[in-house]
């Protein structure tokens, strides 16, 4: 019974993401307690903004590509689902919100998503620096294009 009060918790957004999984179509399957969706109508829908997002027990990708490279973190975001259950929404919008108002990036610096180890792929992606680290005074990398001279 223990196990399952996480689950029953999170399930509000479960059967929203189970749903948009159905509607898309593509590639549905179950790892362990979660269903990874992806392809299909999803790539249409996420394209604008995410390459994967997590609704409760759900994850939600553009393509397999996203869907493997994304895995870890939006893992960790079910975990969240678990602790704020049908509060998960309205607490990121929150700490979006605090973020944004402090002159941070509301998704790059927002607390949930660096405890769900987005400052990971943020390293392994070494041309972008965190928007706090910019706001206090480090230098932003750029490489530098073979043939240019530095004046």
């Amino acid at each position: 019974m223990r196990f399952m009060l996480p689950w029953l918790w999170a399930l509000p957004y479960t059967l929203l993401g189970l749903l948009m999984a159905g509607l898309a179509g593509g590639h549905v399957q179950r790892r362990g307690r979660i269903v990874e969706a992806h392809g299909g109508g999803l790539d249409r829908l996420l394209r604008p903004w995410a390459q994967a997002v997590t609704l409760g027990h759900v994850i939600l990708a553009r393509d397999a590509a996203s869907l493997d490279r994304w895995r870890e973190h939006e893992r960790a975001h079910v975990c969240q689902y678990e602790w704020l259950g049908p509060f998960f929404i309205p607490v990121y919008g929150l700490l979006a919100a605090w973020v944004w108002l402090r002159g941070g990036d509301p998704y790059r610096d927002h607390p949930l998503e660096i405890q769900a180890g987005l400052g990971k792929k943020a390293r392994q992606q070494p041309w972008r620096t965190p928007t706090a680290a910019r706001a206090n005074g480090a230098a932003r990398r750029i490489p530098r294009t073979a043939g240019l001279k530095r004046r």
